[in-house]
């Protein structure tokens, strides 16, 4: 049987992101995400619920989503259900449910100064490219098309 564990929400974040670091060095992130849902109920009348989720990020990811997110900016995050197990305190065992995030993007505006603004071009590392496409082989010499046809 095969299995399948892949998350896409979009959401405004509850409260800043918490940065810490595992014992390895690694960046870690966690954050809250809020998830509306609107629909109009039997009696024609439009109804909301909230869901609110807990999300955590690793390395690079962890830092960009740190320093350029602020609570209330809105954010796609793609990842994979993760339950998380312990023994409280007073030794109740609890569990919870959370996203890691594999993946993210920013949605919205963000205002100049205001929260979840980015950093100048030039303070910028250039991004990435979603998938690479392949090099262009180079011109032959002689500035000739050798075509063999």
């Amino acid at each position: 049987m095969a299995n399948y564990n892949k998350v896409i929400l979009v959401g405004n974040l509850t409260r800043d992101p918490q940065m810490s670091y595992l014992p390895s060095q690694t960046p870690v992130v966690e954050f809250g995400l809020a998830v509306n849902r609107r629909w109009r109920g039997a009696d024609n009348q439009q109804r909301e619920d909230v869901c609110f989720i807990d999300c955590r990020a690793f390395g690079k990811q962890a830092e960009t989503i740190n320093q350029y997110l602020k609570k209330g900016r809105q954010l796609l995050v793609e990842g994979r259900l993760q339950l998380d197990s312990w023994e409280g305190k007073d030794g109740v065992k609890r569990s919870k449910h959370r996203v890691v995030v594999e993946n993210f993007q920013f949605i919205g505006p963000a205002g100049p100064g205001g929260p979840g603004a980015r950093a100048p071009a030039a303070e910028r590392e250039p991004a990435e490219p979603a998938h690479e496409e392949p090099a262009e082989p180079p011109a032959p010499e002689g500035g000739q098309d050798d075509i063999p046809f």
